[in-house]
């Protein structure tokens, strides 16, 4: 598998990102930007191709792209985030899906929908109900993607679907059932390790604070890279929403 990696890089501002369930902690932007690089230079590693979203200087969320769209086929969703002074991020994120060639469609007014509450495995969409998606966001995008299956998922005491649960290449759930009911998870030794994408292949991408989680997966085969993204887990974000991967 390849294709490209949607990014954005974290503008001087990114220590002002919006904080629901942690204790604000102080951002190093200058660390933040290292630790972008570091973890596009993965991806690219990987095979994916990074194309930058438009600077977002003044919006200090914008690197988490996730949230901005979703992106199933040649379809790309731009998503309405639940928080207001999120939504400015979602035009310049769609300039460039279109550049790319992909067809947008949007969820619109009074739908609710942030692409961190979306987790996509095989033809399953999860959808999670949180405070940043509501019930007419996961109507819309079930309307909008007709050849998918779309599964609502309660979201309990974390921000997002994903901040919970991911999936493995083998479609396996791996996440926490203190925040989410599902069947079947795989329960990781750290809550970061909750948090993988697929990279192609056996190839995942976690987070350098779950060790043990790395190496629960590299006994199921996988081949793990692990990067440090710390400067953005105070703002709780992890692996997921810092890329949309586009297959080509």
């Amino acid at each position: 598998m390849s294709g490209i990696a949607l990014v954005r890089k974290p503008g001087p501002r990114i220590a002002e990102g919006i904080v629901t369930h942690l204790q604000r902690e102080p951002v190093d932007p200058g660390r933040a930007l290292d630790q972008h690089q570091a973890y596009v230079a993965a991806l690219e590693a990987a095979g994916w191709r990074a194309v930058y979203a438009e600077p977002a200087d003044d919006l200090p969320d914008a690197p988490f792209v996730e949230d901005a769209v979703v992106v199933s086929g040649r379809v790309a969703v731009l998503t309405r985030p639940g928080a207001a002074e999120r939504r400015p991020e979602v035009e310049s994120v769609a300039r460039t899906v279109r550049d790319l060639g992909l067809k947008t469609v949007m969820i619109a007014r009074p739908g609710t929908l942030d692409g961190g509450d979306v987790l996509q495995s095989g033809p399953t969409v999860y959808v999670g109900r949180s405070a940043r998606t509501n019930e007419e966001g996961i109507r819309q995008l079930a309307a909008l993607l007709p050849e998918r299956r779309v599964v609502p998922v309660d979201v309990r005491g974390v921000l997002h679907l994903k901040s919970a649960v991911t999936a493995l290449p083998d479609g396996t759930l791996i996440g926490d059932p203190r925040h989410v009911d599902l069947p079947g998870l795989l329960v990781p030794p750290e809550e970061p390790g909750a948090h993988v994408v697929p990279l192609g292949g056996e190839g995942v991408l976690i987070a350098a604070s779950a060790p043990r989680t790395a190496e629960l997966l590299e006994r199921r085969g996988l081949a793990v890279t692990a990067v440090d993204i710390s400067e953005f887990e105070k703002l709780e974000g992890c692996v997921t929403c810092l890329s949309v991967l586009i297959e080509e």
